[in-house]
This record gives structure tokens, C-alpha cells and sequence, in this order.
């Protein structure tokens, strides 16, 4: 029985949930399938693929609670349950060529999705670190505008981060037609405009006839901002992106010292 106000508690998975090692606390799983069985549904949200998130989602039981998941950094809905997409949209062909173009000119990396894996012209230890987190395939291509011929779900531009700073002002500024926002120090994720987190999230709490007052987010980095201020509770745990950290109602501990388990504790499992 739900004996909180909280009914929705929506959590980052990458430097938020997941530890650095990608593994999530023994304590942080037992809270979370405590919080389920409480009636309080525990929705992750990232910018990762729908696939390389429902290794989580099995690891904290969400296959028995009518749960969503909010992948591709909310271009993307879909069942816990029944693994039925409820939300996709993508960028046009058009969109993506422009942002390859973008991307040349500005000499960054640009990587989108395929069936075929994650697909771009070049590589970097940026595009490494996506590879090792989504663990899907790199089809490395010579023309990456010759391959890409249809619609995808996002782009993602990577470079160092003190560069790829200057490269999104400039991108944000250009493009008002797109959704921009950074996922970790070097990846600069980007979707149709109005899709992000928030926006996912404002669908899922409709549907359950949710106020954003019964929500409780939490995150660390640029794209979960909007997540962390449409909740009523909006958390970062200490690790946070430096320049956001005023921008949230709390900040508990790290991901690596079970911020989102103090969470659950401190809001939900009130003893």
C-alpha cells in the first residue's frame, strides 16, 4: 500500500543509478523494489537506448509493475511490462544530414542509430564510451550520409568537453528548431524539438493522472534538467554537472555512495 504522496519516482541511469562500474548497490535494488511494491512507480530515464537499459529494469523487478522506461533521452516510451513502445519519434533524414554537415564544419564526431548498430564515419574514445555503455555494434561507414537514408532517433556529437561546450552554444544558437542538451561531459545529445525528459514524463504522469507535485526526479547532468525541475522534488546526487547544481531542491550523495537509495529512504521508505 502507497502510504507517501509520492507516486512517480523518475531516475537517471548513467552517473546517477549506476555506480561507475555500471553495477547498482544491493541496498539501492531493495529500495527500489520496496518503493515498487509500495504502489510508487519507478520509471529510468536516459539517453540510452531502449535495449541497453532493460538490463536494469530486470534487475529491479520491473517486469511485474505496470512501469514505463523513457530511452533515446525521451524521444522514446515503452512497457516494463510488455516492452510496448507508447511513444517514438525521430529526426528526419534531412535533420541528421544537416547535423553531419554541422558537425564537419565544427570538426566533431556525430554518431546516430540503425538496425545495424550505432553508425558513423569516424571513431574516437568518445564513440568507445558509448559502444561500452549501450554495448551495441559499431558499423563504421565511409559516407556517412550515403548510409543514413532514413529517420533515426537522435544524433549524439562528441569532442572533448571544453570544446564541446563552445560547440553547443553555437548549435543551440543555430538551431532552435532542435532539442540540445548534454548527457555527459562529451556527449552532446540531440533530438526533435520539445523532446526531452520532461516532456516523456509530463506524458506518463497524464496518463496516470499524476501531478508533477507526486513526482520525485533525479539526475546529474544537463539533459536530466528538465526532469529535475517539472518534479516537485527534483534531486541531483553530489556528483552533479558543477554549473547545475543550484538548479535542484536537494542534493544527496554520489552515485557511487547510493545517492538515489537516500533518496528512496529519506522521501518514500519513511519509517
Amino acid at each position: 500500500m502507497n502510504t507517501t504522496k509520492y507516486k512517480m519516482l523518475v531516475l537517471d541511469l548513467d552517473d546517477t543509478l549506476l555506480r561507475d562500474d555500471y553495477s547498482i548497490s544491493e541496498r539501492t535494488i531493495n529500495a527500489l523494489i520496496a518503493t515498487q511494491q509500495m504502489g510508487v512507480k519507478v520509471v529510468l530515464a536516459s539517453g540510452r537506448p531502449t535495449l541497453a537499459m532493460t538490463q536494469y529494469a530486470k534487475m529491479l523487478q520491473q517486469h511485474d509493475f505496470d512501469s514505463y522506461m523513457i530511452s533515446f533521452n525521451g524521444a522514446v516510451v515503452s512497457s516494463t511490462r510488455t516492452n510496448e513502445v507508447i511513444f517514438e519519434t525521430s529526426l528526419t533524414q534531412s535533420e541528421i544530414h544537416s547535423l553531419y554537415d554541422f558537425s564537419v564544419e565544427h570538426g566533431v564526431h556525430i554518431i546516430t542509430y540503425s538496425d545495424k548498430g550505432i553508425v558513423s564515419e569516424t571513431h574516437s574514445e568518445y564513440i568507445d564510451v558509448e559502444l561500452k555503455l549501450t554495448e551495441i555494434p559499431h558499423y563504421k561507414v565511409p559516407s556517412f550520409k550515403d548510409e543514413v537514408s532514413y529517420s533515426a532517433i537522435k544524433c549524439i556529437l562528441l569532442e572533448h568537453p571544453d570544446y564541446l561546450k563552445q560547440v553547443e552554444l553555437v548549435l543551440k544558437s543555430q538551431r532552435t528548431d532542435l532539442s540540445v542538451s548534454r548527457s555527459k561531459p562529451f556527449f552532446l545529445e540531440v533530438m526533435p524539438k520539445g523532446i526531452d525528459k520532461a516532456a516523456s514524463l509530463d506524458m506518463l504522469a497524464k496518463k496516470f493522472g499524476y501531478t508533477p507535485e507526486q513526482i520525485i526526479a533525479v539526475g546529474n547532468a544537463g539533459n536530466d534538467l528538465s526532469m529535475v525541475q517539472y518534479a516537485g522534488v527534483g534531486v541531483w546526487v553530489d556528483n552533479v554537472t558543477p554549473e547545475l547544481r543550484h538548479l535542484a531542491d536537494y542534493i544527496v550523495a554520489s552515485n557511487n555512495n547510493d545517492g538515489v537509495a537516500e533518496v528512496v529512504e529519506r522521501f518514500i521508505l519513511i519509517k
